[in-house]
């Protein structure tokens, strides 16, 4: 296995044994990058002068006893709404041209604190404000969509072009990129990560979190990532120290899981349906039990994220939409310039409405540990594809379908995590997701870990 296909916990045991240095590995993933980009896009820029120079201080300070933990000497990737000092955050728009970070975010002063390497900054559906990311081609199959908003930085991590990679999620931007491209992504809850220096979507509804190959990964991430930051308003009261590392040992013995009745089977595609279904009965095979749900406020879900996330992106955009309107792209400006014209009362009753459905999945989270279901309703579109027709004849969206799946945990603030679990006919990769209580990230992690040890024992591949 060359250094590039490894996953962060493989590569972070090889460096702290001295079996791989940071340079072999820095190396060996900018020649990969050398190698797809081309036909991948998934980068806006790669840094990688600033990458060697990272990964020689890194094998100097490990040799010299001075290592700093599991991400040290790992090469990673940020999507581009993430500020790092010195460095262009493009936010993909003509907009954000001329724009500079002057200092670093949260997130990446904290991965730079924990020795990560910075290969580059990976592209978005502009301004986050969409599920394709269409400059950007699927890892996996590269007529099809790469998802987004964070499309960028699931196929940075899914071609080897990254060890890991941040997203965002504000409607399902990291969870949907990392279903369509066979790896994990984690949206955890609502404040446990710190968003200063990220350019906000929907400040309400917006996430930062971790990209990976195997969950395990993540939850290495997320131990960098977690903490209190008093320049976000919305940043939990959360200990630094929480480590989210799940302990070997595929038992699931005691837990309740939540399956739906309602809502999340409704208009999924039967081979979707029949992966997640049949990784559902192997975490009930691990040891836990099946609880049939009922999906609350099932029906408001659309138009309560919508009612929250239009007003406030328009609002973020005031300014430049009204004095460069013609720099943003056409779908995105629409979406502005309908938020311009949403009556204050229907943003008001998308608050209420999420504070309702809030107090509904609390209740029923009382009744299970966590819920399984799929991570978006179908697999990869291909490229220009505007919908998706369903047996019924029901027509949808593909924006709309890939939201619909993953918004319900945007808008209740809870963590979701999507796990691979396998492909469909045309080898596209299929995707489930964990949602649990807030803060409940160890639970999650503990049933995708237990998860993906299954599939090892089975001796099957991992979706990545």
């Amino acid at each position: 296995m060359r250094p590039y296909e490894l996953t962060l916990t493989a590569a972070a045991d090889a460096i702290r044994t001295r079996q791989l240095s940071p340079v072999e590995l820095t190396d060996s993933v900018l020649e990969r990058i050398e190698q797809v980009e081309p036909h991948l896009r998934a980068y806006v820029t790669v840094t990688a002068e600033r990458a060697r120079r990272g990964a020689r201080e890194a094998e100097r300070d490990i040799a010299a006893g001075a290592y700093r933990g599991p991400l040290d000497g790992i090469p990673m990737a940020l999507k581009d709404l993430i500020d790092v000092g010195g460095t262009a955050t493009s936010a993909s728009s003509r907009v954000r041209a001329d724009h500079r970070a002057e200092t670093d975010s949260t997130v990446a002063a904290r991965l730079t604190a924990a020795g990560a390497i910075l290969l580059g900054k990976t592209h978005t559906h502009e301004f986050a404000y969409g599920l394709t990311t269409p400059q950007t081609r699927n890892a996996r199959v590269p007529d099809r969509i790469a998802g987004g908003s964070s499309g960028g930085s699931a196929v940075a991590v899914a071609s080897g072009t990254a060890t890991f990679a941040l997203g965002t999620d504000t409607g399902g931007s990291i969870r949907v990129p990392a279903a369509l491209n066979g790896v994990v992504g984690l949206k955890p809850t609502y404040g446990l990560v710190p968003r200063h220096g990220v350019t906000p979507l929907s400040w309400s509804l917006d996430h930062v979190g971790p990209i990976t190959r195997t969950v395990q990964d993540a939850a290495l991430v997320l131990n960098a990532l977690a903490g209190h930051d008093p320049r976000d308003p919305a940043s939990l009261p959360t200990p630094a120290d929480a480590d989210y590392r799940p302990a070997d040992g595929a038992s699931l013995a005691g837990l309740r899981i939540g399956v739906p009745r309602t809502y999340y089977f409704d208009h999924v595609h039967p081979e979707v349906e029949a992966a997640v279904r049949r990784a559902i009965d192997r975490l009930q095979d691990l040891g836990a039990r099946l609880v049939d749900v009922e999906i609350p406020m099932a029906r408001y879900i659309r138009a309560t994220q919508w009612g929250l996330m239009v007003p406030e992106a328009t609002a973020y955009h005031e300014g430049t939409l009204r004095t460069v309107p013609e720099l943003y792209q056409d779908d995105v400006r629409v979406l502005l310039e309908a938020g311009a014209l949403m009556p204050a009362v229907d943003y008001l009753r998308a608050q209420r409405s999420r504070t309702l459905m809030r107090q509904e999945w609390s209740r029923m989270l009382q009744d299970v540990d966590l819920i399984a279901a799929p991570a978006v309703p179908a697999t990869a579109v291909k490229a220009g594809q505007e919908t998706i027709t369903w047996a019924d004849g029901t027509v949808e969206g593909v924006a709309d379908a890939y939201v619909r799946l993953s918004s319900p945990a945007d808008i209740t603030g809870i963590p979701s995590l999507s796990v691979p679990v396998g492909h469909d006919a045309a080898g596209l990769p299929i995707g489930m997701q964990l949602l649990g209580r807030p803060l409940g990230e160890s639970v999650l992690f503990r049933v995708g870990h237990a998860y993906e040890q299954s599939r090892d024992a089975c001796g099957v591949a991992h979706a990545a």
